[in-house]
């Protein structure tokens, strides 16, 4: 028993060698925490990479703010994508990210939406008023103290005069998706969201777009986490800086800030 035992061993053995050696093991996918408000390009941007051939990115969406705090408390991401600068010098100053690889990459503007049917007209400008158009509903907008679209829009309101009118009617949602979606559904009269938003869905009209000046500039900065090991982390952010991933990001309406990145960088 013994001996054939030790000769189906072998020809085990003498199996193996001859079919050649084992296939690697795939390349596991980096993993991206990115603002809610990318979720439509990096949607697209993902399929694209891994058509091809590159391991397809897992991306988890929520406010800047909760992947902020959830790196923070060792959530495993590869990359983060704040919707503003604030959240992303928070990691920064904590040391989890890596200074060398950050870039501003996007930009954006908020407006104020409505629902397609609604008949709200608002005048944007000094002395905005947004009470009236409210009526006896709300404005959806993301948590005003730590969603980066909530505090742009409060920020709006107080420079052109319309946040004390409002101030006491806020539907504050824990993103701006979530904000756009109370606004999609009919459960708010008018909310503010970033153009990108307002643009992906079709059951809400732009009502009025906030000027640039009222609010601090709308900026989105990536970064390596300090704590990645996923070789294909790098090869990631230089993709999201090329040619393909600018097309995507400009098709949702977002502004590319960056250069394409080269194969050199």
């Amino acid at each position: 028993m013994a001996m054939l035992t030790r000769t189906r061993f072998l020809a085990g053995l003498v199996a193996l060698a001859l079919a050649g050696p084992l296939p690697a093991p795939a390349a596991e996918a980096p993993t991206v925490f990115a603002a809610a408000s990318l979720k439509n390009a990096l949607d697209e941007i993902a399929g694209t990479y891994a058509k091809e051939g590159k391991p397809a990115p897992r991306i988890s969406y929520a406010a800047s703010n909760t992947l902020a705090k959830q790196i923070e408390q060792g959530a495993p991401a590869d990359l983060f994508f704040s919707a503003d600068l604030d959240w992303m010098d928070y990691l920064a100053k904590k040391d989890l990210i890596r200074p060398d690889t950050r870039v501003s990459l996007l930009a954006n503007s908020i407006v104020l939406i409505a629902p397609k049917d609604s008949k709200a007209e608002v005048t944007m400008g000094p002395g905005l008023d947004l009470a009236s158009a409210l009526g006896s509903g709300k404005l959806a907008m993301g948590n005003v103290e730590a969603v980066p679209a909530g505090k742009y829009g409060k920020a709006a309101l107080e420079k052109l005069g319309g946040w004390a009118g409002v101030k006491d009617r806020i539907a504050q949602a824990e993103s701006v998706r979530a904000a756009l979606l109370l606004v999609s559904r009919g459960e708010a009269p008018l909310g503010i969201v970033y153009a990108t938003d307002a643009a992906a869905d079709a059951n809400v009209r732009i009502v009025a777009t906030f000027p640039a000046d009222s609010h601090p500039a709308i900026v989105y900065p990536v970064a390596i986490t300090k704590d990645s090991r996923n070789p294909d982390a790098a090869a990631l952010l230089t993709y999201l800086r090329g040619p393909a991933a600018k097309t995507a990001f400009e098709k949702q309406g977002f502004t590319v800030l960056s250069r394409p990145a080269t194969a050199a960088q």
